[in-house]
């Protein structure tokens, strides 16, 4: 290969790899808080008392910050599609771009217009609009994975197209969209989402409850939810993650042969794919695929004795207020659900390698004919601007997280005439909304 192509196919790909992971961070929490906020207003709404309308506010604020950052870093994101993988678009546009399209409305249209409603509608719709807003966030947002996750799914086993000369075109639509590797992969995704959700609520209310918050009511009834998520959603990760490597014998052996560390079948493998697709290298690279798959179970073992120490020292009052070293380690346990993700997201990606397209289409064909130059500067503008989101977004959860319930914007009531119509907020003498 040219030296120019080489220098930027590594480029390219350590871009990708950087932008995509940054902004999975933001998706993973969340498409798990929107589901908890919308569980949890669904319980007020239907009689909650005022403490269950100020948890919907607390969370729902940490949901929105996280929701409008994380929305930037994906319209950023995708502008790669067309500066550094011109080849990919030209070649699987015909069936990547109506998925990427309709994931476009959900996300960019109507989850982003219903939140609007849910954001600027508290004190102004009913109750029940209120209440179906969060809900078709919520919805939209599991849409939106699910059309991401096709895409992706067809990039690591293409099913349902025909070859068109040079280029592949949409033949069976239902195979696309019952592709196994995009719905297993759904599964997984979605249930390590509300499991980053369940150890994020834990962690901001240990935190709070570690510092002998006068608020210990509101965050002893947080650390519960979040810990009693966290471990049924964490046996879900481990049976959808379980049935993706059972998968990979008949979808991608050699990825599963490299994970196995089975040298004589990687050996056969690679004799197989050089003798169909001619000479080079069919094999992945073995330490970013095992040593992703080995770091994903290594937090998956340590996320397990969390979530089990926790189901069980949840149900005793005492250890939920005054069981200060647990309140250290569920804080400290924060990054685990992360590490799991980016990781797994590195084996399944890394592992696909070298093609872009499974068996179709190779990684080195598919970059854009770019000079290193211009490769260099693109991968300098986006690694800083998402360093900046990340940043940013880190900091402004931290700040909303510690100060706490007492001072929520999100569904504060500021019309001069506003009669809230239930008592005021204990803690920080917000009116608090009567569902």
């Amino acid at each position: 290969m040219n030296p120019d192509v080489s220098e930027v196919l590594g480029l390219a790909r350590l871009q990708f790899a950087l932008t995509a992971g940054g902004h999975f961070l933001f998706v993973a929490l969340t498409l798990g808080l929107a589901t908890v906020v919308a569980c949890l207003q669904t319980r007020a709404t239907f009689g909650g008392g005022d403490l269950d309308a100020r948890l919907v506010r607390f969370w729902g604020q940490l949901y929105v910050v996280n929701y409008a950052v994380g929305i930037v870093t994906g319209i950023v994101m995708e502008f790669q599609f067309g500066l550094s993988w011109s080849g990919l678009t030209h070649q699987a546009g015909n069936i990547l771009g109506a998925s990427l399209a309709v994931e476009t409305i959900v996300a960019f249209f109507v989850e982003s217009t219903f939140l609007g409603l849910w954001i600027f509608g508290w004190n102004r719709l009913g109750r029940w609009t209120h209440l179906a807003a969060i809900w078709i966030v919520t919805l939209t947002a599991y849409a939106s994975a699910y059309w991401i996750l096709v895409s992706n799914g067809f990039l690591n086993n293409p099913v349902g197209h025909r070859v068109e000369g040079d280029r592949l075109v949409l033949d069976d639509p239902v195979a696309v969209l019952t592709n196994p590797s995009a719905l297993l992969a759904f599964g997984h995704i979605v249930a390590g989402a509300l499991l980053t959700a369940g150890f994020f609520m834990a962690a901001v209310s240990a935190y709070h409850l570690f510092r002998r918050t006068p608020e210990w009511a509101f965050f002893g009834r947080s650390l519960r939810v979040g810990v009693f998520l966290s471990f049924p959603a964490l046996v879900v990760t481990a049976v959808f993650g379980g049935l993706q490597m059972s998968s990979l014998a008949t979808l991608q052996p050699v990825k599963s042969a490299v994970f196995q560390q089975e040298t004589a079948e990687i050996a056969r493998l690679q004799a197989e794919l050089a003798a169909r697709f001619g000479p080079g290298d069919y094999v992945p690279p073995e330490a970013w695929t095992r040593g992703g798959a080995l770091v994903m179970l290594i937090a998956f073992g340590l996320m397990m004795y969390f979530t089990l120490a926790g189901f069980v020292l949840a149900f005793f009052r005492t250890a939920v207020f005054r069981f200060r070293a647990w309140h250290v380690a569920l804080i400290a346990a924060v990054p685990l659900p992360y590490v799991a993700m980016i990781s797994g997201w590195v084996f399944r990606e890394a592992g696909r390698q070298p093609w872009v397209v499974y068996g179709l289409l190779k990684t080195e064909d598919a970059v854009s004919d770019l000079s290193p130059a211009a490769m260099r500067a693109s991968l300098a503008t986006f690694t800083t601007l998402f360093a900046l989101l990340v940043a940013v977004n880190a900091w402004l959860l931290v700040r909303h997280a510690r100060r706490g319930p007492a001072d929520v914007g999100l569904g504060r009531d500021e019309r001069p005439d506003a009669d809230p119509g239930g008592r005021e907020d204990p803690a920080g003498a917000l009116p608090v909304p009567r569902y």
